[in-house]
């Protein structure tokens, strides 16, 4: 089977039933890839052409008739034409399992709390992604990690659901002291580094963890880039972090963070509304810009769509897709 690789127009052949991913690598194609198993969505790929069978990547149903799937578990059925996203930005960090230690677990808000890990060994990923956190045996769940690769710990925001069936036994359970286990990095929306415009973060509740990862991925490694981020809670009391914020905001004046509210009062220092609504009133055209989300799936719908209305591009909207389960 022939595959014509684009954007790098690189012909590379392959015998039929062979696993994409395998293949890319066997003939130095740039591409990013970390778990191996279908779980984290870095390796996604766009089929342009032919038959390459595979699970969809979860950002295929946002990007209208394009098809994305997974090269780790993805086929070549035929001769077929691809697209590797970003060749000039891959990272390669193998999804591994580490022990870590509690060193901090404390209050951010009514419903949001900080756990702080401390690791038997480094975790290499890059701002922006995620782990598998094993809180206790039977309590598995996706977090993202709040800082950057050098920080001494990780950091990572937990919202407690009421009604979910892990979250709301954190305070009796998590002690300083004790025993977690992690498997990554896992995630596709990293920071670029390469890119040089403007960039655009939206945050819904704890989606500001990868955010703040992202934003201080660029900032202290000397990107120049202008960033806005947007955060958008329900009310004044879910809004935590602005520490983090005003810090960043002082030390770097090409940062600009903005508070969103669903719900307050009219007195209130912040804008009320949703936060895309928000966005979309500001920024009548967003070409030339990259734009990183994490929150509820429907925000992040809703801010994919909207960004793409404002002219930037699917591959350019960076998002993991988090869903309920039973938190």
């Amino acid at each position: 089977m022939e595959i014509l690789v684009n954007p790098l127009n690189k012909v590379i052949t392959a015998p039929a039933g062979s696993n994409l991913l395998d293949v890319l690598r066997e003939h130095q194609v740039p591409v990013s890839y970390s778990c191996l198993s279908g779980r984290c969505g870095t390796c996604r790929c766009k089929v342009i052409d032919g038959q390459v069978p595979g699970p969809a990547a979860a950002e295929g149903r946002l990007a209208q008739n394009d098809t994305y799937v997974l090269a780790c578990q993805s086929t070549v059925e035929s001769d077929c034409v691809i697209e590797v996203p970003e060749p000039d930005e891959v990272v390669t960090h193998p999804a591994k399992t580490l022990k870590g230690t509690i060193t901090a677990f404390d209050i951010l808000c009514h419903d949001v709390r900080r756990l702080r890990v401390k690791t038997n060994k480094p975790l290499e990923f890059s701002p922006g992604q995620y782990v598998q956190l094993q809180l206790w045996p039977e309590a598995v769940r996706s977090y993202s990690m709040a800082g950057v690769p050098v920080d001494d710990e990780l950091e990572f925001h937990i919202r407690i659901v009421p009604d979910g069936r892990v979250t709301p036994l954190l305070d009796e359970k998590l002690q300083v002291g004790g025993s977690v286990k992690l498997n990554g990095p896992l995630g596709a929306s990293y920071l670029r580094r390469k890119h040089e415009g403007p960039m655009l973060c939206i945050a819904g509740g704890t989606g500001l963890a990868p955010m703040l990862s992202v934003v201080r991925g660029a900032l202290e490694s000397g990107m120049a880039n202008d960033i806005h981020l947007f955060f958008g809670a329900r009310a004044e009391r879910d809004v935590y972090g602005l520490h983090y914020l005003e810090a960043l905001a002082k030390d770097f004046p090409q940062f600009h963070y903005h508070i969103v509210l669903s719900s307050t009062e009219e007195s209130s220092p912040y804008q009320r509304g949703l936060v895309t609504d928000a966005v979309f009133e500001r920024f009548e055209r967003l070409e030339g810009w990259r734009v990183y989300l994490a929150g509820p799936p429907p925000m992040v719908e809703a801010a994919t769509l909207m960004a793409t209305r404002r002219g930037v591009p699917f591959e350019h909207v960076y998002a993991d897709a988090f869903y309920p389960s039973g938190v």
